[in-house]
């Protein structure tokens, strides 16, 4: 029988499929060879998206999980000893996103730095999210109280800030219909409102992993 949560696990796993999802994308804008990657990655507005949703992600964690959860399990080194994986798989994924857009930037050696990077990025962070999932999430749901869990979604809100109106969207992007109907039934009726009447057709209307018109070529 698969685990219980007690704490309300849709977004997160909504997240980190969409992140997935993202993965596979850039990926394959990688592998153009039609027009200079470079190009196309450093201008996309998806590739503007994935960055900064999954920084949010992961400083929500670092932020209100992690330390909660190191003080609560104090005494317990193998519960402590997942969530400094944890830690350790963020410190070797974030700077990826730097190290990529370096790569992008860089016209003498980027072109050929970069497929090994996104490869990088892509192992790394599809290992963690499934680490995470198999591990972490349950020792949170254990650990965490109703409270502290709304405290993690709220900083996550925050940290998304001026981009809250590609933000659902983004999550929905792709996803079936009924799950995606789910996770908009638990949405706060002002925000669904938002989506269904504006956010959904601007998101809709942009090419997320096309070049951005009218920049220069890498």
């Amino acid at each position: 029988m698969s685990y219980q949560y007690k704490l309300d696990m849709t977004m997160m796993f909504a997240i980190h499929d969409a992140l997935r999802r993202e993965l596979e994308r850039i990926a394959r804008v990688t592998a153009r060879v039609d027009e200079d990657p470079r190009h196309v990655l450093s201008t996309a507005v998806g590739w503007e998206l994935f960055k900064k949703f999954l920084q949010v992600h992961h400083r929500s964690e670092d932020v209100t999980v992690w330390p909660v959860m190191q003080r609560e399990l104090a005494g317990r080194p193998d519960e402590l000893a997942l969530l400094d994986a944890m830690e350790a798989e963020h410190a070797v994924i974030d700077p990826l996103l730097d190290d990529i857009d370096a790569a992008l930037a860089d016209r003498a050696a980027g072109l050929e730095r970069l497929g090994g990077l996104v490869d990088t990025l892509h192992t790394g962070l599809s290992g963690h999210l499934k680490h995470e999932e198999a591990e972490a999430l349950e020792l949170m749901d254990r650990t965490m109280t109703q409270e502290e869990w709304m405290t993690f979604s709220a900083t996550q809100r925050d940290g998304i800030g001026d981009y809250a109106h590609r933000y659902l969207p983004w999550i929905l992007d792709e996803m079936d219909a009924a799950r995606a109907a789910s996770i908009l039934a638990h949405i706060p009726d002002p925000l669904r409102a938002a989506y269904e009447a504006e956010w959904r057709d601007a998101y809709a209307s942009l090419d997320l992993w096309g070049p951005r018109k009218g920049t220069p070529a890498a």
